[in-house]
């Protein structure tokens, strides 16, 4: 027993370590985004979006291909990372279902032998990552196609398609988009556990880095502009 853990008691250290730093980064981001929006490259998204709608729907007669384009290029994004997500979830499926005289070789080979148990784990935990993100990225489609039809309503007689309703439509979209993005870039490390714990890891700790640099703004410039209209940016994040 003692020989079994010493053959794998990285993947259960250092893995859920990685998972735990990546948990955390996030809380904090949330909580950063609820307090400190201008400061977060999602404040200031918020903010657009809360000032595109009105602009667009204002002229739509001379901006609809304007606005259909943009929430065309914003629905392949989000297309482009299912059909990658649903992909891989068919590659792992694939795996996983094949014969134990083809799997056998590949396992000894590529997981350093550490167990059925380990190795299903493994399969299991990254097919369901993927997963999920494909369901995110699917329903941000469903409603960037919503959104797509119903920016260029006439706006001159009574309707329900509001500017309100519209930037609600894209707030949602764009909230699925991130969590499918984010859920991928966690699926990308888990997809290193493959060939070990250690590389797995070290590429979470990278990836945050590179996510800090992504998610906030730098200058103060921005955090002087939100003052007076923190408070409204944040609500509608």
């Amino acid at each position: 027993m003692h020989m079994e853990w010493r053959t794998f008691y990285l993947d259960v250290t250092l893995i859920p370590l990685g998972l735990l730093i990546n948990l955390t980064y996030h809380v904090w981001l949330w909580h950063k985004v609820r307090t400190q929006a201008p400061l977060t490259i999602f404040g200031v998204d918020a903010d657009g979006r809360r000032l595109w709608i009105p602009a667009i729907i204002k002229d739509i007669e001379k901006k609809s291909i304007v606005a259909v384009q943009s929430v065309r290029n914003l629905m392949m994004g989000s297309i482009f990372m299912a059909n990658t997500s649903i992909l891989l979830c068919c590659g792992l499926g694939a795996v996983i279902s094949s014969t134990c005289r083809v799997r056998k070789p590949f396992i000894d080979s590529v997981y350093e032998a550490h167990g059925e148990f380990v190795v299903a784990l493994k399969y299991a935990t990254i097919f369901t990552i993927f997963l999920f993100s494909f369901l995110f990225h699917s329903l941000s489609v469903r409603f960037l196609s919503q959104l797509s039809i119903l920016i260029c309503s006439p706006q001159h007689v009574i309707t329900l398609v509001t500017p309100e309703y519209l930037t609600d439509l894209l707030r949602k979209a764009t909230i699925l988009n991130f969590l499918g993005n984010r859920l991928s870039h966690t699926g990308l490390f888990l997809l290193l556990w493959i060939f070990g714990p250690v590389m797995a890891f070290s590429c979470s700790v990278a990836m945050l880095l590179v996510l800090h640099k992504m998610d906030f703004v730098a200058g103060k410039q921005n955090m002087n502009v939100g003052i007076h209209q923190g408070s409204d940016i944040h609500l509608q994040i």
